[in-house]
This record gives structure tokens, sequence and C-alpha cells, in this order.
């Protein structure tokens, strides 16, 4: 036990006063005179035992509570397991959970409030020369700084609900740098959160024996959520005057199921569609809406249900672009007009398309920059050039197609082939073979045919090469002939596919380009050449959006402008493999439309969505992470209970040790009552 203030002790000779008192006891006695004092003498010496053993115990009542008394100004404080309290100022990191997670409410409001209250409890437990460090998710540059008591109840009121999203270990890694920084001896952190699993992160806690880490966990009424997860197309075009399915998750997090939710449909800030769900406890159910498309270019949508109280998550925007061109380029060999003319006929007056046709003699390199699918359609002549612009298409992204020539120069080809890291040509086969099944590969024709019918007829090829095989070869055959050889194979290379075709498309080597599987192939291969865009993005993350056309200078910068043109954000701007990508770097901080604008022409549509990470109200229970704790033998972590009216005495104690002075002061009034009772009632 020490004393705050040990020069009081010096009071404690102040109990010398009642054993003055009880020693020299000057009351005058009177003589009384009696005949016979036989029996007296008796009855006097029963009455001076009862008096002395009476004073004895006067005496020790009023000795004790003048020394609890005394000991109560002295202030004593008994330390606990961290030893004995340091003198000068403590630095105190608080951190508050204010993800969307903390809405929630219990019986004193949400838990946001409930955190506030808490930190300031905290506060109050230190002294006015202690400085604190107020942290939340938002990770601002104004949080990384040490605080007054009076600026730091500041900072805390003006925590908000945020739509930023740390893992615990994250956090607490940030405090405990901010703190190694500092010179305060005395260092410790605070974390205010309702412990919700997807982000506390106990597992990857590290043990830092300098600072004292204390978890003051906070629990909701309830922990029930229905939200939309995603949403996606179908098909992976979407056109003006089709039918589009837009399929959403929704999910049930909650212990009771959901008999009869709907959801709706919003396009273009029109209600066009409606669907009804039921989904189990802790489960999910896809639901599916169908609509026309009616307007041509960038759609905005939106799906929204209504759950309470958590509601950030009720809405998912999603934009997409009905006006879509797939940039297509062929290049014809010399002796390739036969063929040729079945992709002028599929391409050339499809608005699907972005057609372009060269030979290969007069190749312009630069269309290939913004090129979804590239046919080399019976190339003869393989120059260095074309190689070495094939090598950067490929590493830009997009579909290949090769379709040998009908008498291919097999030296020219090797080398090719070679340099694109394809299967070489062994010998040319002029067997009569047709397609086998189009099972093989289902799901390169996945939405074609309804049902495939094992009796169709399918396209026959006169004659073929026959290729090395390889068994670490990663190609994946989609069509194959009767004989086993691959007449269409996929194979991966760079950041690209190229579809490798066995045999010309020649009519004196096959069918095919007359055959209903020709249309259906390429644009396949068409469509599988696309850039994915995705349907939305996460607010507060490092979105990477890519812009295929986009001509770039020092005057002309593309911004990313909120619809109500309420933010203005300039990305950072980079060249990667010939495209024009933008990095938001978490500066998207609300939920809403942005448009990616170059000198005030609209090139994208974009939806940005509060992060569903915060969606999953399942907590981690206390004891669990007390447990986890105890097994990691993580000595400098503690969870502070919250039982109590308020933290303010729990803090003082866990920093300072248990003190004592009110015990002291109990005592004392004990013991002047002990007092009372034997003067009054011990005769």
């Amino acid at each position: 036990m020490i004393f705050a203030y040990p020069a009081f002790l010096w009071a404690l000779l102040a109990v010398s006063i009642p054993v003055i008192i009880h020693l020299f006891n000057f009351r005058k006695y009177k003589k009384v005179y009696f005949t016979n004092v036989k029996f007296l003498k008796a009855l006097q010496q029963e009455t001076q035992s009862k008096s002395r053993l009476k004073e004895l115990l006067i005496l020790a009542a009023r000795i004790l509570a003048i020394a609890c008394l005394v000991l109560a100004f002295a202030q004593p404080i008994l330390p606990n397991n961290k030893g004995v309290k340091q003198s000068g100022k403590k630095s105190i990191s608080i951190y508050l959970d204010n993800s969307f997670s903390m809405e929630a409410v219990n019986k004193q409001g949400t838990l946001l409030d409930n955190a506030k209250r808490r930190a300031v409890e905290i506060i109050n437990a230190f002294d006015n020369g202690d400085r604190f460090q107020i942290i939340s998710n938002d990770f601002e540059g104004k949080q990384q700084r040490l605080l007054s008591k009076e600026d730091a109840l500041t900072a805390i009121d003006e925590v908000k609900l945020s739509s930023a999203v740390k893992n615990a270990s994250q956090v607490i890694k940030r405090q405990s740098d901010f703190l190694n920084g500092q010179k305060s001896k005395q260092k410790q952190i605070y974390l205010i959160s309702d412990l919700q699993q997807s982000t506390f992160d106990a597992t990857a806690f590290v043990n830092d024996t300098t600072i004292a880490v204390n978890i003051v966990p906070l629990k909701a009424n309830q922990t029930a959520n229905v939200y939309i997860d995603s949403c996606w197309f179908e098909s992976p075009v979407q056109q003006k005057g089709f039918i589009l399915k837009l399929h959403a998750n929704i999910i049930n997090r909650s212990s009771k199921p959901i008999e009869a939710g709907s959801a709706r449909l919003f396009l273009n800030q029109q209600a066009i569609a409606l669907s009804s769900f039921s989904v189990e406890a802790e489960s999910e159910k896809e639901i599916t809406f169908s609509f026309e498309c009616k307007q041509n270019g960038i759609n905005y949508g939106s799906i929204k249900l209504e759950d309470y109280p958590v509601t950030f998550d009720d809405e998912l925007l999603f934009t997409f672009n009905s006006q879509l061109n797939i940039s297509t380029v062929l290049i014809n060999g010399n002796n390739a007009a036969n063929s040729g003319m079945y992709f002028n006929t599929l391409m050339q007056n499809d608005s699907l398309f972005q057609f372009k046709a060269f030979n290969e003699t007069a190749i312009d390199y630069a269309a290939f920059k913004s090129t979804n699918l590239l046919i080399l359609n019976e190339v003869e002549q393989w120059s260095n050039g074309l190689l070495s612009e094939l090598e950067k298409y490929t590493q830009k992204g997009g579909s290949l197609v090769i379709i040998p020539a009908l008498n291919a120069d097999l030296k020219q080809y090797e080398t090719a082939y070679q340099f694109l890291k394809l299967p070489l040509i062994l010998t040319k086969d002029t067997h009569a073979l047709r397609v086998n099944s189009l099972k093989e590969n289902p799901l390169f024709y996945e939405g074609v045919f309804e049902k495939i019918d094992e009796r169709v007829n399918l396209p026959l090829i006169s004659q073929h090469y026959v290729h090395v095989k390889n068994s670490r070869s990663t190609g994946q055959t989609i069509l194959s002939l009767q004989n086993g050889d691959f007449f269409i194979q996929q194979i991966p290379h760079q950041n690209s596919s190229i579809y490798l075709f066995s045999s010309s498309l020649s009519d004196k080597a096959s069918n095919f380009g007359k055959h209903a599987l020709f249309v259906p192939s390429f644009i396949k291969m068409a469509i599988l050449g696309l850039k994915p865009i995705p349907l939305f993005y996460t607010v507060k993350t490092n979105a990477l959006i890519t812009l295929d056309q986009a001509n770039l200078s020092a005057e002309a910068i593309p911004h990313l402008v909120e619809s109500n043109a309420k933010y203005d954000v300039i990305p950072e701007i980079r060249n990667l493999n010939g495209n024009v990508s933008l990095f938001t770097q978490q500066q998207i901080e609300q939920q809403g439309f942005y448009n990616v604008k170059l000198n005030n022409v609209t090139l994208n549509g974009l939806a940005f969505n509060f992060n569903r990470k915060e969606s999953n109200l399942s907590v981690l229970e206390p004891e669990a992470l007390q447990t986890l704790i105890n097994t990691k033998n993580l000595s400098n972590f503690k969870l502070v209970s919250v039982s109590e009216n308020t933290l303010t005495d729990a803090v003082k104690q866990d920093s300072e040790g248990r003190t004592l002075w009110k015990f002291f002061i109990l005592l004392t009034l004990v013991f002047l009552l002990v007092e009372t009772l034997l003067i009054r009632f011990f005769k």
C-alpha cells in the first residue's frame, strides 16, 4: 500500500491524546463513610474490573477512529498488478468505432452515442495534464495529434457515423505507432467497439508490453439485419430494346425468417419492377428482375428494400451502358478473300460491332490499342513487327483469333507459334471429319442454346492441321474433331485469350463459315474480349476505373463528378498496358452515382455503394474474446466491463490502483459509533 499524501501520516501522533487522557484521569473523588464495608469492598472490586474493560474499549475505539481519519487524508492506494503509479503526464489513445454497425440501438440509444459517453467517462478519469488522441475509422490527419482534456471532449462530440471500415488490428497498429512516437512514460489504448466479427480480427493482435490495451465492448439489443449484397446481369451484354434479367442476392442476418419481403427495382429514377421473396434465418436468397431496357447509353439503377434499424445497406446502386460497341479488327491474308467475306457479313452491318478490316500488307497497328477482338485470318507473312504488336496487344487484354492459311508456310507459322507459345503444327490431315459434340465445353456456349441436341448437324472439316499435344498445355478445347484433334482451342496468353483454329474457314477446308455455329462462336469470343466493367464500386476504397479511349493532355484531366454536382474528385491517372486507368485513392466517401467527365463530356457512369462488410452484425462475445486473449497470452490486453454506471472509477483503479480513502472514512465513522455505543449502553 502506498500513500498519495504521506505527509499527513504525521497526524498519527494525535492518537496520543486519548492515551494521555486515559492514563491521567484528573477526576476528583468524594469520600463516603460506611459503618460496615465488608460487602461494599466485594462490590467495589467487581465494578472496578468492569470499568477498566469499558475504558480500554473506548480508548481503542478512539485511537482507531483517529488513525483511520489520518489514513483517509493520506489517501492510501493499493497498487494493481502493473506496479506503482508513476508520475508524469500520460498519453491515452481512444478509438471510437463509428462504422455503420454502430447505428444499432440498445436501451441507452445508438451504440455510437454509448461509445461517446464511455469515451467521456474515460477522459474524466485522468488528470488535466494528461493528453489524448481521439481516433475513428476515418483515419483523418487531424486525429494524429494529442489533445488537451477539453479539446478531446470536443473531438469526441464531432465523431459521426462513417462509411469507412477498418479492422481492429489496423486500428491498434495505428494507435501504437502514434503513441510510440510520444515521450510519455505511461501510454494506454482504449478501444470502444461493438466487437463485430467481420472487423474485430482479434487473432491478428500483437502484444506490445509498453502499451496497455483496454477493450470496452458495447452490445446492441438485437443483431438482426436484412440487406442487398450484390447484383449481376444474366447476360454479359446489355442493349436497348432487349429484355434483361438482373439477379440480386438478399441476405438475412437474423434469427427469424422473412416470410413476405419485397424489393423494388428503379431504373433512371423510375420504378420498373417488384420482386417478392422469403428467406430463412441466417441464410440468403437470390431474386430476379426482368425488364426491358428503353434507354440507350448509360443507365442508372438501384434496388431497394426496407429494414430497421440498420439502413445503410437497404439500397444497392448500379450502372450499365446499353450502347455497346465491340471494337473488332480483321486482318486478312492475301488469299483469304473467300473466308473474309463471312466476317464482313457478320460484323459490317451489326451495330454491336465497330468493325475495321486490313490486308496483311497494310496493317494500321494503331487500331490494336482499342480493339476487343483481333482476328488474323489466313495471314501468311508473320513479320517481326506484327509479332511485336501482337505481344503488346495480349498484354493489354482482349481476344485474339488465329485462323491458319489454307496452304500455310509451316516454317513461318512455327516461328509465330513459338513466339506466342502456341502448340506447333506437325502436319496436315486431309481426312474429312465432323466436329464432335458441343457438350465438350458447355460453358462456352452457355446461353446460346436452350438445349443441345445430339442429333444436330455439326460442321464438316475437310482438312485440318495436326498440332503437337502437350500434357502441360493450359489450353482448353472448345470444339474438337471426331479423331480427338482440336478444331478450336482457347489458350491464355498474358492478359488475353488466344483462340487457335486448326483449319482454314475457306470453303475448301470446312463449312464452318456457313454453319449456324459461326455467328455465336465469334460473338462469344468478342464478348469475352471485353474488359469486364463492374456494375458498382465501393466507397472509401482505391477503385480502379479503366478507360479504353481517352485522349488525355495536361489541359484535359478526367474528373469524377457526383450526379448532383455535390462532389468533384480528380483521380490519380496512370497508363497501364495501353489503357488509361483511374484510381480513386479512397476519395469517394458518399454512396451515389458519379460520372467520368472529360471536357464536360460524360465518358462513363459509375455507382458507388457502402461497404457490405459492416452488414453482418454478428459480434464476438466478450467471453470468447477473453478466452482468445488468454490463449494467445496477450498480457497487455484487458477487457473492461461496462456493467458499472460509469467507467471513471474503473479506469482510475486500473490506471492508478485501488484507492482506499473511502474505506478508511467508513471505518472512522464505525469506530466513532462504537465509542458512542460503549459510553451509552455499557453499564
